[in-house]
């Protein structure tokens, strides 16, 4: 039962906003992110503490108050453009995509070579996985396992809607699943820019030590599949830009081991690129580094 209360939002708020038009929607997911901006005191101190890592110390602290606010903005328009979405929307939707270096990915589908998409909480991610449909790409993702399956089922529906094929967190045979996929030539999306196990290696991220997922650069390795940094922005107004960066050289070293923790670091550098490029529309929420917890209680 307790499962159905927290749910059952989820699909009233689909059902209205997927009844509104885009421009509309658009509107009032900016519109709730700025109230909760605004009521969010508790939290300004962890948000403004990543700000002012990404956007250094010549930032002002006018800059980074609104570089905060930018990031609720942003983040109430994910949601609400996640709740819009429905698979008859795909055609549109990927028309409003501006595509940035997409040879090194045109060049891997040609080779039939697999691929590993690191992606940072930017933008609306989502959105890569209809590119990635268009392209003739399969594409597979790792979801997380939430407690409530109802909420999880409701995700899983969503994500495949655009044309991500989701493999949870739960699953035993999830690494073996990755691994196939990307011998078959397919591609994974991996956010990689928050290690949500804690479990990962130790990288500098924005100048300071924590832990990054070693997913990309070990499957990378293992499977000798193309590694590619992706950030997946919004416009300022209806649509999106992919920037397809640089791929990701692995690394020279005696062991794997050794090979795994230098490309963290290089998928880590990477992430710092995107981020940097629109500091508002990182959806980091949470702390993310050892220090952070000076500030989050």
């Amino acid at each position: 039962m307790t499962d159905w209360f927290a749910y059952i939002p989820f699909r009233i708020a689909a059902a209205l906003f997927g009844a509104l038009p885009e421009p509309v929607v658009r509107w009032l997911g900016v519109r709730a992110g700025s109230l909760a901006s605004k009521l969010a005191d508790n939290r300004r101190p962890l948000l403004t503490r990543h700000m002012r890592r990404v956007m250094g110390p010549e930032a002002t602290d006018a800059e980074v108050r609104e570089a905060v606010d930018g990031m609720y903005r942003s983040y109430g328009r994910y949601w609400a453009e996640t709740l819009w979405f429905r698979p008859r929307r795909g055609r549109a939707i990927i028309d409003s995509v501006d595509r940035v270096n997409f040879d090194p990915v045109h060049e891997a589908i040609a080779a039939g070579r697999g691929m590993i998409f690191a992606v940072p909480h930017v933008g609306n991610w989502e959105i890569a996985g209809l590119v990635a449909r268009d392209l003739g790409l399969d594409l597979m993702a790792v979801a997380e396992h939430l407690p409530n399956e109802k909420i999880t089922d409701w995700f899983f529906d969503v994500r495949a809607g655009f044309g991500i094929d989701i493999v949870l967190t739960s699953d035993p045979a999830r690494r073996s699943k990755m691994i196939r996929r990307l011998k078959e030539g397919g591609a994974l999306a991996l956010l990689a820019d928050r290690d949500v196990t804690g479990k990962g290696i130790a990288v500098e991220f924005f100048g300071e030590e924590t832990t990054s997922p070693a997913g990309p650069t070990a499957l990378a390795e293992l499977t000798d599949s193309l590694l590619v940094p992706v950030g997946v922005y919004f416009k300022d107004g209806r649509g999106y830009r992919i920037e397809v960066g640089n791929p990701i050289e692995m690394p020279s070293a005696e062991t794997r081991a050794e090979r795994v923790k230098l490309g963290a670091q290089r998928v880590a550098d990477a992430m710092e690129a995107l981020i940097r490029k629109q500091p508002s529309q990182w959806h980091l929420f949470q702390p993310n580094w050892p220090s952070d917890t000076e500030v989050h209680t």
